[in-house]
């Protein structure tokens, strides 16, 4: 029998259990248990997902999960899974850069979106072999390759091109959504950031750029980092269209 090496595909879960334990109500499916396993950690966090509470979730006795997913580490595989095939990139799209910013500042909508998940997103994907992750994780990563060869580039600079986005994407949102402030309610930044508990002539510009790191953009950074990176790499690469494309337009709330 063929051994599983990750959570089966959120694209085959419409096949039900077949409620064989006569439980009560009707049989769940692989994305069922996914989506409740993302709502549990959207409300409670990573530490807050356990298999029982998931179980109590699909009202299903926690064994019954275990005709859809291996163990707890594949429905959190499941979850980045999922999360992920929300991520697309046309590849027929003539301005990769364009296309590219797009792609980032959507994924930084899912990471607002789902905060609690963000460490999954980073740290699931790079702790699993590229042969032995779930297909959806991938999809972005063929895209995105495809996109920069049809573009041009050869296949390893279009290699060096993902990673130097997606390192910058990862250091990005896990700034912007996990940096701890002291004092949210006080008006002071000084005293929000705790930079009062320093000594001024210690870090005397630390503090004196207090204001810069209280009003802290995610959102126009990301752009101005988008900018710096595209420009960086067409210079260094010979890309094609090396001007920055203009900023994404902000959407409205």
């Amino acid at each position: 029998m063929k051994q599983s090496t990750g959570p089966p595909r959120a694209g085959s879960a419409g096949e039900p259990d077949s409620n064989r334990d006569g439980e009560e109500g009707s049989p769940i499916t692989l994305a069922a248990i996914l989506a409740n396993a993302l709502e549990i950690i959207d409300r409670d966090g990573i530490e807050g997902l356990s298999m029982r509470r998931l179980g109590d979730a699909v009202g299903r006795d926690p064994m019954v999960l275990y005709r859809h997913v291996p163990n707890k580490a594949a429905v959190l595989d499941g979850v980045v899974e999922m999360v992920f095939e929300q991520l697309s990139v046309d590849i027929t799209r003539p301005d990769w850069a364009a296309a590219l910013r797009d792609l980032a500042h959507d994924f930084r909508d899912l990471a607002c979106q789902h905060p609690n998940v963000v460490p999954l997103l980073v740290t699931r994907p790079l702790a699993t072999p590229l042969g032995m992750r779930p297909q959806g994780m991938l999809r972005q990563l063929e895209d995105v390759l495809a996109l920069l060869i049809g573009a041009g580039l050869s296949g390893v600079d279009a290699v060096l091109v993902y990673r130097a986005l997606f390192g910058f994407l990862y250091g990005h949102v896990l700034t912007e959504l996990q940096e701890a402030v002291e004092r949210p309610e006080e008006t002071d930044d000084v005293l929000r950031l705790g930079l009062h508990r320093l000594r001024i002539s210690d870090f005397p510009r630390l503090r004196s750029l207090a204001p810069t790191w209280a009003t802290y953009d995610g959102f126009t950074e990301l752009d101005r980092g988008l900018d710096i990176l595209f420009s960086g790499l067409a210079a260094q690469l010979g890309l094609p269209d090396a001007t920055p494309p203009p900023a994404r337009t902000r959407k409205s709330k």
